[in-house]
């Protein structure tokens, strides 16, 4: 999801976070043995809860698929994310759940674990379509309980003149290039040569992606595992660049697009979203003066993917059809056409061979980073768990805390709240 809409769904997500433990369900997410769909063309009302900008086009949109369909009707219920979480864990609840609704990667374990999602039927939809590391949200202890619609990564924008002038033109290719390319960019008079967030909602998405790229596993279905000596190494290096003076802990809110554009902040670490905010930002030919690279090698160079995924309610009335429309969303030619439609990246690899997508310089970084990105698992607890790295890691920002305790602390508040296995 993108990074606008973290604070209101992180807020929900933990408001509800006890109910849907009370929801009445027999437990499910584990190994369900997914139903076949019937052949043909859908028919009858399929009624589907999208949230955002999804939700305001997927209704115009679906239309195609009612021409192809003719004895089939979409409904699409507009759905605010602040309200999303709530809406769902209630309808779970109520056994009054939609046909199809859009459910947001890290709430994917969580509404697996109260057995109201269908098990992805394998005739239907092929799990070699999608990015490997899409696919892996909607696995649930061992099966799999939803589609990815669209998806984000993680990349490192970078001002390129500012880079050449600190010898590293084609940006940074490892830690180590990274490090050297701030510092220099420090020492020719830029402010902050890497911008991190320092702490608050969502800062375990900038911080992870150093983690897995130094080998750290922190988290199975059953196990969590953040104190370790890669975790520890990875919250070090997240760190330095604060104890150097490379990044800042106090940049106003908006204040990040016009100090990158007037130079005062080198590079920063964002996903595709911030492509457009800055050539509006920047003005004409803005574009052409800065790039992104994908993220820097360690062991590997893995980023975040985050997105959204679309699941099927066992309580679904017309439960085939949805099934069908779900499919229709994820056929290569469709997701291109919703990329125009809402920019929403698309899930399925194959879509990225159009010239749209393979044809925009930024674009196909982002779309080669696809290609190494993870998730946390999709564990019922990750939200609660999420909270708590985001307070440990503004502390180590703001405060240099010691890395290795700053790696138990988050150990000892994850193991407190759990798996939810």
């Amino acid at each position: 999801m993108r990074r606008t809409r973290l604070a209101a769904v992180a807020a929900a997500a933990l408001a509800v976070s006890v109910v849907l433990s009370g929801c009445g369900r027999d437990s499910g997410g584990g190994q369900d043995e997914a139903q076949a769909v019937a052949e043909g063309k859908a028919t009858g009302e399929i009624t589907v809860w999208a949230m955002g900008t999804e939700g305001e086009k997927l209704g115009e949109f679906a239309k195609d698929f009612m021409a192809e369909n003719p004895d089939a009707k979409v409904n699409v219920t507009p759905v605010p994310w602040d309200a999303a979480h709530q809406k769902i864990a209630s309808a779970i609840a109520a056994k009054q759940t939609p046909d199809v609704s859009m459910i947001g990667t890290t709430w994917q374990g969580e509404f697996a674990k109260t057995g109201a999602l269908d098990a992805t039927p394998p005739d239907l939809i092929k799990k070699d379509d999608f990015f490997p590391g899409a696919w892996d949200t909607t696995i649930v202890d061992g099966s799999s309980y939803g589609v990815p619609w669209y998806v984000e990564t993680r990349g490192i924008f970078y001002r390129k003149d500012l880079a050449a002038a600190a010898g590293f033109p084609e940006g940074p290719k490892t830690w180590e290039d990274l490090t050297a390319m701030a510092k220099k960019m420090k020492a020719n008079g830029v402010r902050e040569g890497f911008h991190l967030q320092p702490g608050k909602t969502g800062s375990w998405q900038s911080v992870m992606p150093f983690a897995w790229s130094n080998g750290a596993e922190v988290a199975t279905s059953d196990k969590l595992s953040f104190d370790t000596p890669e975790m520890t190494e990875a919250l070090a290096y997240y760190q330095s660049f604060f104890k150097d003076g490379l990044s800042g802990t106090d940049l106003p809110e908006g204040a990040l697009e016009p100090d990158f554009v007037s130079g005062k902040i080198g590079a920063f670490i964002s996903g595709p979203w911030h492509i457009g905010l800055l050539q509006e930002k920047g003005g004409a030919g803005f574009e052409e003066k800065f790039a992104v690279a994908q993220m820097p090698m360690k062991k590997s160079a893995t980023s975040f993917i985050g997105g959204s995924n679309l699941a099927v309610f066992k309580d679904a009335k017309n439960r085939d059809a949805g099934w069908k429309f779900v499919q229709w969303l994820s056929k290569p030619e469709v997701q291109v056409k919703w990329y125009q439609a809402v920019k929403d990246l698309p899930s399925v690899q194959s879509a990225w061979d159009d010239s749209t997508l393979s044809g925009d310089p930024y674009l196909a970084v982002f779309g080669k980073q696809l290609e190494d990105a993870k998730a946390p698992p999709a564990i019922p607890t990750w939200e609660q768990i999420a909270a708590s790295f985001d307070l440990e890691v503004e502390k180590l920002c703001k405060s240099s805390t010691d890395p290795a305790a700053t790696a138990k602390a988050i150990q000892d508040k994850a193991s407190a709240i759990g798996t939810g296995s």
